[in-house]
């Protein structure tokens, strides 16, 4: 007897949002408060920058790929590795590995992620609100960083400091409702979900 059996693959892997997201909000909170003049550049910020802004968001990006979700991979792995490159342009000149970046070339460094960040919110105008303010945010804060660069304003890059707060805030928050939403199994912080794909993961 001939047959054609069919098997249904359910992904039963969990939603690495809130991980990707607590890993870029806390750590831009934490840098920032040094941006706004509140505290030193220190081996904190290096840490969070190589472990959880870094490693822990490209771990999600990579589970994002798993779920099909281009904009979660492309997102997560490409923040974790600016995390990474970020700390490296600060670390390696003082290693004596390298001489350290001119300001033009950290100004076209800012631009550059400034550019990509616009281009991932136009992906957010499909996915929620939420996610439209913290790259919003995020778009403004790298050019605000070049400005700063360019300029040598110390109240513009304290100005920036409150702003990149604002920015991981919102990305905390948006990771805090992903994970409670969804363990609650209701709405309790609402993200203003626009539309759902199969492959997205941002619980409204």
């Amino acid at each position: 007897m001939n047959g054609t059996n069919t098997f249904a693959i359910t992904d039963t892997t969990a939603n690495p949002a809130p991980l990707g997201l607590f890993g870029f909000g806390m750590t831009t909170i934490l840098l920032n408060l040094h941006n706004a003049g509140i505290f030193e550049m220190n081996s904190m910020i290096f840490a969070m920058g190589i472990f959880y802004g870094g490693l822990a968001q490209i771990i999600a990006g990579i589970m994002e790929a798993k779920k099909n979700n281009t904009f979660g991979l492309t997102a997560f792995v490409s923040y974790g590795f600016f995390w990474l490159t970020l700390v490296g342009l600060l670390v390696m000149p003082k290693l004596g590995w390298i001489v350290a970046a001119s300001e033009a070339g950290m100004i076209a460094y800012l631009v550059m992620w400034g550019i990509f960040t616009a281009i991932l919110f136009v992906g957010t105008l499909r996915i929620s609100r939420a996610l439209q303010f913290v790259f919003a945010t995020l778009t403004i804060l790298f050019f605000l960083l070049a400005i700063g660069d360019a300029t040598g304003n110390t109240a513009i890059k304290h100005f920036t400091g409150y702003e990149g707060i604002i920015c991981g805030a919102s990305a905390v928050y948006t990771g805090a409702a992903n994970l409670l939403n969804e363990v609650y199994g209701k709405k309790l912080l609402p993200v203003g979900l626009i539309t759902k794909p199969s492959n997205l993961n941002y619980t409204a």
